[in-house]
């Protein structure tokens, strides 16, 4: 069982409120309370780096496409190689949704 070194009971309050919202509109209804516009877009591009080093982009292309810094990309490559595998989850299940 994998254990966060982020885990206390407002971090669990939290990840209880994402598994409470059951479609997008939920979801953006919360982005809009819970986080600024750019705190949205920070995550929202690095879910897009993600996506693109998966698919072995470089770091040149991911910068001309998503304009974020290399330092973002480097961040994200190393969640993605040695983080606690969120990324990772999250792209396989969008994957699988995208397939269907």
């Amino acid at each position: 069982m994998f254990s966060s070194r982020l885990k206390n009971e407002q971090t669990d309050n939290l990840a209880r409120a994402f598994l409470c919202l059951e479609n997008e509109e939920d979801c953006y209804r919360l982005f809009e309370d819970l986080f600024t516009i750019r705190e949205i877009q920070d995550l929202s591009q690095r879910l897009e780096v993600a996506q693109l080093l998966q698919r072995q982009a470089t770091y040149t292309e991911i910068v001309e496409k998503t304009g974020v810094s290399t330092a973002t990309i480097g961040r994200v490559n190393r969640a993605l190689n040695y983080g606690a595998g969120g990324y990772q989850l999250v792209l396989e299940r969008m994957n699988k949704e995208t397939e269907k």
